[in-house]
C-alpha cells in the first residue's frame, strides 16, 4: 500500500505480459455464466497465531460493492511454506497495529506460496455467510464498501508466482460467487487512492484476472499460466532458458538471454514446425509445445534449460547439461516448496511453477 506522487500515478508500465492455455488452445476471451465456485481452504486468524483486535470488529449490515487488490511490497521470497505464509501474517498485524489500527486492515492474504489467510477477525466467517461485511482498512474512503486482499511480495517489475495468482483467481471468485459480484468490480488499489499498489506489473494483470475469474465462475477451466517473452524483450534468465529449449530441438543459436532476430526466426521455425502461429512471440501455446519432460541421467540443452532456470528460481547449479543426483535433489525441493509431487521428474507442472 505504498504511496507515491500523483505524476508517477498516471504512469503505468505493462511488466511482462501472460497468457494461457486451455485444452490445448491459447486463449484471451471467455463467455460469463455463473457456476458454482469451490470454496478455497482459508487459514483462519487462530491457525496462523493472531493476536486478539485491539477493539470490537465493526460488522456491516450490507454486502461489499468491490473487491480491492493490493501488494505487501515485501520482498519477493522463494520460501512458499505455510510456515513463512503464517509469519508473514503475523508481521503484517503488528505492523497494522504499529499504525494504530485496531487489527490486519484487509480482509484477506495470499502468500507466494498460494496459501489463502484470513486478516482481520471474524472475515472468512462473514465471508461464508454472504450477507454482511466486516468493515477493513486498506483504501482510504472505501473500507466500508470494499473487500481487500493483500498478495505477498512486490510486483512492479516482476509476476506474482504462480502457486499465489491460482489463489488469487479462486479466491475472487468466491468472493464474487458469495456476494453475488463479477469480475468487473475487480479493482486495484491506485483505481481508488493515490498510490503505486499493487505494482505496475500486477496492475497490468488485471484484465488476465478478471477474465480468469469469470472464466471460474462460468464453470470453465483457467487454464496455466505463462510469461510472454518477444523480441527486444531485455535479457533475462528466462529468456536463457527459452534458448536453451529452442537448442534443444534443433536451433543454432547462442544462449545469452538476448531476445534478438536470431533468436524469433528460431522461435518461428520452431511454431511453423508444430502447427502454431509464426509470431516469433513465445507465450502459453509455444511454451508448452517446447518443453520437454526431464528426469534423471537425462543430459543435452533441455537439461541445461533446467539448470539455468533452477538458478533463475534461487536453487543455485551448474549448467552443465548432465541431470543428475544433485540437480535431482533440486528439483525435488523445488517441488516441495511449490506444493508439487515431489518425484523429481520436470513435467508440465513443474515446467509451468519454474517459469513463473
Amino acid at each position: 500500500m505504498k504511496k507515491i506522487s500523483r505524476r508517477m500515478f498516471g504512469k503505468l508500465s505493462m511488466g511482462v505480459a501472460m497468457s494461457v492455455v486451455v485444452g490445448g488452445t491459447e486463449l484471451r476471451l471467455l463467455r460469463s455464466a455463473h457456476a458454482v465456485v469451490p470454496t478455497p481452504a482459508i487459514d483462519g486468524t487462530t491457525a496462523w497465531g493472531a493476536a486478539a483486535a485491539k477493539e470490537p470488529i465493526n460488522v456491516l449490515n450490507q454486502k461489499p460493492i468491490g473487491i480491492v487488490v493490493h501488494h505487501t511490497t515485501n520482498l519477493n521470497t522463494n520460501d512458499f511454506t505455510r510456515n513463512k505464509a503464517w509469519q508473514v501474517a503475523r508481521q503484517i498485524q503488528q505492523s497494522h497495529f504499529n499504525r494504530g489500527w485496531i487489527d490486519t486492515g484487509q480482509q484477506f492474504t495470499i502468500s507466494r506460496g498460494g496459501w489463502i489467510m484470513e486478516g482481520r477477525h471474524q472475515s472468512l466467517s462473514i465471508l461464508q455467510g454472504g450477507t454482511k461485511h466486516v468493515q477493513g482498512a486498506h483504501v482510504d474512503g472505501h473500507n466500508e464498501t470494499h473487500i481487500g486482499i493483500e498478495c505477498e511480495g512486490l510486483y512492479m517489475n516482476v509476476t506474482p508466482s504462480l502457486p499465489l495468482w491460482n489463489k488469487l483467481v479462486a479466491l475472487i471468485a468466491y468472493i464474487c460467487q458469495q456476494y453475488g459480484l463479477t469480475a468487473n468490480d475487480i479493482v486495484g488499489h491506485r483505481d481508488l487512492d493515490n498510490t503505486s499498489c499493487p505494482g505496475d506489473t500486477l496492475y497490468s494483470l488485471l484484465p488476465q484476472l478478471r477474465t480468469a475469474v469469470d472464466t471460474t465462475l462460468s464453470g470453465g477451466a483457467v487454464g496455466r499460466m505463462w510469461p510472454i517473452l518477444r523480441r527486444n524483450t531485455p535479457a533475462t534468465g528466462l529468456a536463457k532458458t527459452m534458448q536453451y529449449l529452442l537448442r534443444a530441438r534443433g536451433a543454432t543459436i547462442t544462449a545469452d538471454g538476448a531476445f534478438g532476430p536470431g533468436t524469433e526466426t528460431a522461435v518461428k521455425t520452431f511454431q511453423t514446425a508444430n502447427g502454431l502461429t509464426a509470431d516469433g512471440i513465445v507465450g502459453a501455446a509455444t511454451w508448452e509445445k517446447l518443453i520437454m519432460t526431464l528426469r534423471l541421467n537425462d543430459t543435452g540443452e533441455a537439461v541445461k534449460a533446467l539448470q539455468n532456470q533452477l538458478s533463475v528460481q534461487n536453487y543455485p547449479t551448474t549448467v552443465d547439461g548432465s541431470f543428475g543426483t544433485g540437480v535431482n535433489t533440486l528439483v525435488r525441493a523445488f517441488q516441495t516448496n511449490r506444493q508439487l509431487t515431489v518425484d523429481g521428474v520436470v513435467g508440465l507442472n513443474s515446467w509451468n511453477n519454474l517459469a513463473m
